[in-house]
């Protein structure tokens, strides 16, 4: 034992100590870890496009490397000239006009997540955290001092909450809610009035809106995409706007995330990456810049992809009996829920939540799913779209298989 140090536990902050490992990708991780002992795993638990990333962004990111400048600190607010192509390109897709200050740029869109609850919330504020949640914003919650309150929706609502529901949950502690549309885990996109309703309750009680528009381009069905503070134009002096080139450009690993305010929000959120990590890589903002710049095409070619595999994978879902799963409108997820298994007995045994009923699958059929527990209730699974049509056919196949025999 150190000398000085008579309780081990306290070497870890209880803070720090309190956070929930990120379950999707654990999933992920185990996964691989099976993958590389030999055993044929079918994989529905990342969170990322199969595709690469587009030539002309890698090719960008080549030059940018050879050039000395970006060797070098840059402003930690991020590249102006970044900056301000994410000034244009919201205004392009989201028809919302902001000045290229109001934008600052970060490590991934996990870092955007944190700063903004952390700029935001002080000890004890609520946040309205609607449920099925992406995993890491209870977790970022909570260590920016604020209490997520979630606000569930399950399947028959397709995962979408409600102006009452808010209402209800709302107490004189309520700071910001959080708002994604598209959604993950669910894949539920709110509808221009759905979200115009949403935005008005919001500035009618003086909450702010922290809006996660990651998966902005990828909505099915004719279903638009709407922001929330082009729906409620007045709502903008209270959101912070969270996005970034992971999803829609295939780049989830060069990590350039970017965060939208007030000026005074941003302002002090730059001030906090200024302490915490400085500039984000300068290759990595040349890329993200020749990305924002560029052409759709490579999004809107990967958006076709998953409309197709979504609809292989929910219709044979449906087919599975005890398994109820609504068409996702967004992202690259489809959002079962499997309550009508739990408790039933499927090759001796009987898993009564869905995390052990995650576990009775990864094990007898090597199929890889995420269970709900880790973005909210029990009795739900997340899998994702982004991997290849055969592996997508074969991995669901086997789920109907041993879920076949559930008794």
């Amino acid at each position: 034992m150190i000398e000085g140090v008579t309780n081990p536990r306290t070497r870890v902050s209880a803070r720090i100590a309190a956070i929930e490992p990120s379950a999707t990708l654990a999933v992920d991780a185990k996964a691989k870890s099976l993958k590389a002992e030999g055993k044929a795993v079918i994989g529905f638990g990342a969170g990322e496009p199969d595709f690469p990333t587009a030539d002309y962004i890698v090719e960008a990111a080549v030059t940018a490397s050879r050039d000395p400048a970006n060797h070098r600190y840059t402003p930690a607010a991020g590249l102006a000239e970044l900056r301000q192509a994410i000034a244009e390109k919201t205004l392009r897709d989201s028809s919302y006009a902001v000045e290229w200050s109001q934008v600052l740029v970060t490590n991934g869109g996990k870092q955007a997540v944190y700063e903004a609850f952390a700029t935001l919330l002080d000890p004890g504020d609520q946040a309205l955290l609607p449920a099925p949640y992406w995993t890491t914003y209870p977790e970022a919650i909570k260590l920016a001092g604020g209490v997520p309150v979630p606000v569930f929706a399950g399947p028959q609502a397709e995962y979408k909450v409600t102006v009452e529901q808010l209402d209800r949950a709302k107490t004189d502690r309520t700071k910001l809610l959080v708002f994604v549309s598209p959604s993950n885990p669910t894949g539920a996109v709110y509808t221009p009035e759905e979200t115009a309703a949403i935005g008005r309750w919001a500035l009618d009680n003086g909450i702010w809106v922290v809006t996660d528009e990651i998966y902005e381009h990828l909505v099915y069905d004719g279903v638009p995409f709407t922001s929330i503070v082009t729906a409620v134009p007045d709502l903008a002096d209270q959101t912070v706007v969270l996005n970034g080139v992971a999803k829609t450009y295939a780049m989830t690993g060069w990590r350039v995330g970017w965060l939208i305010g007030p000026p005074d929000v941003v302002k002090a959120a730059t001030n906090l990456q200024s302490h915490l990590s400085s500039n984000v890589a300068n290759v990595s903002q040349r890329a993200a810049l020749a990305a924002v710049t560029g052409p759709l095409d490579v999004a809107f070619e990967m958006r076709a992809a998953f409309d197709r595999r979504r609809r292989t994978m929910v219709g044979m879902l449906r087919q599975i009996e005890g398994v109820y799963c609504p068409m996702p409108s967004g992202a690259f997820y489809a959002y079962p829920s499997v309550s009508g298994l739990l408790g039933k007995t499927i090759r001796g045994t009987r898993p009564t939540t869905s995390s052990e009923l995650a576990a009775l699958i990864l094990d007898q059929v090597q199929v890889a799913v995420v269970p709900g527990e880790a973005f909210g209730p029990s009795g739900y699974l997340r899998l994702s779209c982004a991997l290849g049509d055969d592996d997508l056919v074969e991995g669901v196949g086997r789920l109907q298989a041993l879920l076949g025999e559930a008794r």
